[in-house]
């Protein structure tokens, strides 16, 4: 069981690492392949930034699960890369289409972009399971590896 004070963090950790990390790869995305103006994903990012606060603590929940039920199948590395693309991918697919349509996108732009996210998900959402394991050593949280199944 996790103390008050390990939640917090853990909280604090996937927090931080879900805004940072989404605010870069997604403006990235928006500008570069999605072809939204600069203006528009500011827009979005600015958007995004309370939604990634909201979003973070349930999908480190969530990304857990994952991981948890990866590891029961084996504990290879490759096993963690999928559990972390698919966790990334069925959480915020959703998440971002709602965002971009909230600020005004077009359909074609959301789902150029959200298509977009999808194909680099295969990258990004294994990239992020890293950046967010990090993060919780940063601030000094107990892994999923580390919980009990």
């Amino acid at each position: 069981m996790l103390s008050a004070q390990s939640r917090w963090r853990n909280a604090m950790a996937d927090t931080f690492a879900m805004v940072v990390y989404c605010t870069v790869v997604n403006m990235l995305i928006e500008i570069f392949l999605s072809g939204m103006s600069f203006e528009q994903s500011l827009s979005s990012r600015l958007v995004a930034i309370p939604v990634n606060i909201l979003i973070a603590c349930p999908y480190g929940i969530y990304r857990d699960f994952f991981m948890r039920q990866a590891r029961k199948m084996n504990n290879k590395g490759w096993t963690k890369t999928i559990a972390d693309i698919l966790a990334y991918v069925t959480f915020q697919s959703p998440v971002y289409a709602a965002i971009l349509w909230v600020i005004g996108a077009d359909g074609h732009q959301i789902v150029a972009a959200v298509s977009s996210n999808m194909v680099i998900s295969m990258m990004m959402g294994a990239v992020y399971g890293y950046f967010l394991d990090y993060c919780r050593r940063l601030f000094k949280v107990t892994s999923y590896q580390q919980l009990k199944a």
